[in-house]
């Protein structure tokens, strides 16, 4: 006797939270695609380098904690650290030690990574906003949640 296929089971309804937690998700990796993108060709760094020179260019001293960094960019320790080297590699930040805690390690941006992060400001603003554009026109019901989102400004 040959085996019989198994019957399909009907997919779960899904919800109109789930519905919209995904539309938001896809949304979010289409913009961030386009960022990244257009930071790597227009201004050779990547959008976690960017985004660490933003936190650093805010932070009053110009530095903070590897840990501290790690958690503003949301990356875990050991990929926090190849993102220091690539901006220490770039002269865009260096590491510095804890002059109370030797196992303290800070990061420091240098002058050369504030000038970038100031060019590639104007190109992350001017991106995220035709990103936002093009994805509201291609979806009604996004573009009603992203015009209360620019009304938030």
């Amino acid at each position: 006797m040959a085996p019989t296929a198994p019957v399909p089971v009907p997919a779960p309804p899904v919800s109109d939270i789930t519905a919209t937690w995904q539309r938001i998700l896809l949304l979010h990796a289409h913009v961030e695609s386009k960022l990244a993108t257009a930071l790597q060709r227009r201004h050779g760094i990547g959008l976690s380098e960017f985004r660490a020179l933003g936190h650093l260019a805010a932070s009053p001293t110009s530095e903070l904690r590897m840990q501290e960094l790690a958690d503003k960019v949301g990356l875990n320790q050991s990929s926090v650290t190849r993102l220091v080297a690539r901006l220490n590699a770039a002269d865009f930040a260096y590491r510095d030690l804890c002059p109370d805690d030797k196992r303290g390690v800070y990061t420091v941006i240098t002058e050369t990574g504030r000038a970038r992060y100031a060019e590639a400001s104007r190109t992350y603003e001017e991106t995220l906003s035709a990103a936002l554009e093009e994805a509201g026109q291609a979806d009604p019901q996004l573009a009603a949640a992203l015009t209360v989102l620019g009304a938030a400004r």
